[in-house]
């Protein structure tokens, strides 16, 4: 009796229970529009993690001849985020920035790509869970906040994992293979 007894207290214990904390419950629900947010800023950590990593003078390496260079690769993120992230901010195509050639040096890509970021961090910044679904015509589509912004996300998503295959074949780990 005294063993269990025992057991009982140190299970309260662990639980929390006697420590007055609240039993486990579910996890809060996060909001729409943090997941997004979330979900972007570590795509762009990866993506500029792997834009910084791959040395200068390979951005024009490609696999093999049929396969896009580095430099296009990371200019294909950027033009991508400049267009969908500028309809969420209503910035009219012809003031939206240009993306450097992708025979431009490194740090103009970079500075390319960082600047594709800032367009999105006003997109993801501006949207709050009663706007997510506000409507936007795309070209000539109509698209959610939600759509733009999951579909940015996901398309980050793609292109880093191609960024990271070029990294591995030119003997580099990607960032998210050195947390």
């Amino acid at each position: 009796m005294r063993i269990s007894a025992m057991c009982a207290a140190v299970g309260l214990m662990v639980s929390g229970v006697a420590f007055g904390q609240a039993p486990a419950g579910p996890a809060p629900v996060p909001s729409p529009a943090g997941e997004v947010q979330r979900s972007y800023a570590a795509q762009k950590d990866n993506l500029l993690k792997a834009a910084e990593k791959m040395p200068a003078d390979q951005y024009q390496y490609k696999p093999t001849p049929e396969v896009r260079t580095f430099a296009r690769v990371v200019n294909h993120v950027t033009e991508a985020q400049v267009r969908g992230c500028g309809v969420v901010n209503h910035t009219p195509a012809a003031e939206q920035m240009k993306t450097p050639t992708d025979t431009a040096d490194k740090e103009a890509i970079i500075a390319g790509l960082k600047a594709s970021f800032a367009e999105c961090d006003k997109a993801y910044g501006a949207t709050t869970d009663e706007n997510f679904t506000e409507m936007f015509t795309a070209g000539p589509a109509k698209r959610s906040r939600a759509g733009i912004l999951w579909g940015n996300v996901s398309h980050d998503n793609e292109q880093y994992s191609g960024l990271s295959m070029y990294l591995r074949l030119k003997g580099l780990a990607p960032p998210t293979s050195e947390k």
